[in-house]
């Protein structure tokens, strides 16, 4: 099993077309902008597409990307142990930019938001629901501390739960033809 490497997003950027990037952010994120000649491969998809990513692996390097990091490292992780190596762009997309590199934003595609930015709306309005539905109905100001609680929970253990379901809404899940197509591509060596 290897281990994955991070990787600085200059070097990154110095070494793109040695690498196959694999995007492993939603296809909303993935559409609001991507490192260019990125695959989109959102996380929850990766079981199904290792014999694609090892195939890919087979002809070169593979960089993982997502947000800020973490997701990329948890793909690493899950290609460790099918004996895929990979490296993570370390800080992920938002420190790509941040260091003045472009990102690819497909014409025509609406400007999605991240998955970070949906948590915090999602969380914020079922609080400010449990509150105003509390002072009529106090119970349900249960559901104000529920999603406090979870957002401690999902902070000390860098995992969160809303996100995980949020991530099944249409808009974050890709069309089968695109990741059919992606996993093609990949398989066969082309873009």
């Amino acid at each position: 099993m290897s281990t994955p490497s991070p990787v600085l997003p200059a070097q990154a950027a110095a070494r793109i077309g040695h690498y196959t990037v694999i995007d492993v952010r939603t296809p909303g994120e993935y559409a609001s902008g991507h490192v260019p000649g990125a695959h989109n491969v959102p996380l929850d998809h990766l079981r199904a597409a290792l014999p694609a990513l090892k195939a890919a692996a087979a002809r070169g390097d593979l960089l993982m990307v997502c947000a800020s990091g973490n997701r990329s490292a948890t793909a690493c992780g899950e290609l460790a142990a099918a004996d895929i190596p990979a490296a993570t762009l370390t800080g992920g997309t938002a420190a790509w930019a941040e260091q003045g590199h472009t990102l690819h934003r497909p014409e025509g595609a609406a400007r999605a938001w991240a998955m970070e930015r949906q948590v915090r709306l999602t969380a914020g309005s079922l609080v400010l629901l449990g509150i105003a539905a509390g002072t009529r109905y106090r119970p349900a100001r249960w559901l104000a501390a529920g999603i406090g609680g979870g957002l401690v929970f999902s902070a000390l253990t860098d995992t969160c739960g809303m996100a995980a379901v949020l991530s099944k809404l249409p808009h974050n899940r890709p069309r089968p033809d695109d990741l059919t197509a992606t996993l093609t591509a990949l398989e066969r060596g082309y873009a």
